[in-house]
């Protein structure tokens, strides 16, 4: 079928809430994709951070290919040993408590918002409140999208649900002062994805802690795009001070499957009960398969230093581009700003060159590279940025 074909089809048959490219993507090998024409891409975006192990990785297709076969699906009301696997190796991974496992970053982030509403009305809060920060983004459920500063102004799905007080990211005073007896947690990116890549500041994710603890509540972190190695190690949190209370995660966990998980540190893992949360689909063997081969990719001390390293390399080659004012991020999560130059337009024009790249706003691209890449490739995508950006 034509691309103009499809796009017809498409334009019939699909809900239209994505701009699309006008290619079709049909095949995939580590950080390569191919169109329905046979044209090579260099894939600095990775499904949004999902295939990190790279398009198709041998373990994970391998994994898969034996669970589809043997078992797909139970529902949560049987034993399964995959999920249990999972669950115990993102908990022994980070912050040692329980997990609950979903199928997305936002159901995940649901998952989290009830939790801590439910650890405040334990603490005697009746209308508890989560503090967010501006430029963040955790997700398009109705709870995950109320806690989502720049996207719950869109009157067209309100009322959004109560109990979200926005604070700027990049004020640690004000952060501070919003937090107070109603407080149920505050809820944080450890660099906001969706924004532009914008890290946020030691010293705000330390009064974020200092303010919890004063307050009683829970420090809760967002690890959908952060985590399973993007920054350059498993989880962001441990570059930083603090350690949160609560973390989701989601994105890069499947190896290209869809799954999700809210994670607990010893004292909040009894919090939500028997019958408080559920989910049909989640932890299933099939998916539960391709995270634990995920897992075995990412988890490796060598993989995760040669992740800072070619960040690092990527962002040095960046700042040498003329046309970029700016870069921003850490490990192979990278936000570039542009100086004059239209981002949708500029990642229009990589894409005719061969390199996807992803437009946030007005001026920033953003790259997001399976950590699985190689010296060449970041000199091939700096190539192409150099030549098409100049």
């Amino acid at each position: 079928m034509k691309v103009a074909e499809l796009q017809e089809l498409e334009s019939r048959w699909v809900m239209q809430t994505y701009p699309r490219a006008p290619i079709e993507l049909v095949r995939g090998e580590g950080a390569r994709v191919w169109d329905s024409d046979g044209k090579e891409y260099l894939d600095f975006l990775a499904g949004i951070s999902v295939c990190s192990v790279g398009h198709c990785h041998p373990a994970v297709v391998e994994a898969v290919r034996e669970q589809v076969g043997t078992l797909t699906h139970t529902s949560n009301l049987y034993l399964t040993e995959g999920g249990v696997r999972l669950a115990q190796r993102l908990c022994e991974s980070s912050l040692g408590g329980r997990a609950f496992l979903c199928n997305s970053g936002t159901e995940a982030n649901e998952c989290a918002i009830k939790l801590v509403r439910k650890h405040a009305h334990g603490r005697g809060i009746a209308e508890p409140e989560i503090v967010v920060l501006e430029g963040a983004f955790h997700g398009r459920t109705m709870a995950s999208l109320s806690a989502t500063p720049g996207l719950s102004t869109n009157e067209s799905f309100a009322p959004y649900l109560p109990g979200f007080r926005a604070v700027p990211g990049d004020d640690p005073d004000a952060l501070r002062d919003a937090v107070g007896e109603r407080t149920a947690a505050v809820m944080l990116e450890p660099i906001q994805g969706e924004t532009g890549v914008n890290v946020i500041e030691d010293e705000a994710i330390a009064v974020a802690r200092e303010a919890c603890d004063a307050a009683g509540a829970l420090l809760l972190f967002d690890e959908i795009q952060t985590g399973m190695g993007r920054t350059g190690s498993l989880w962001a949190y441990e570059q930083l001070s603090v350690r949160p209370d609560v973390m989701t995660t989601a994105k890069a966990l499947g190896g290209g499957l869809p799954v999700g998980a809210c994670v607990t540190t010893p004292e909040t893992a009894d919090v939500l009960e028997r019958g408080d949360h559920g989910s049909t689909f989640a932890g299933g063997p099939l998916v539960a398969a391709a995270s634990l081969a995920a897992f075995g990719v990412i988890d490796d001390p060598e993989l995760l230093r040669r992740v800072r390293d070619l960040g690092g390399r990527l962002s040095e080659g960046l700042r040498e581009i003329d046309a970029i004012a700016e870069v921003r991020g850490r490990g192979l999560m990278v936000g570039a700003r542009l100086n004059g130059i239209d981002a949708r337009d500029a990642a229009s024009r990589l894409l005719a060159e061969g390199l996807i790249a992803n437009p946030i706003g007005d001026d920033t691209l953003r790259f997001l590279p399976p950590l699985v890449i190689g010296d060449e490739d970041v000199d091939e995508a700096l190539g192409i940025l150099g030549r098409t950006l100049g």
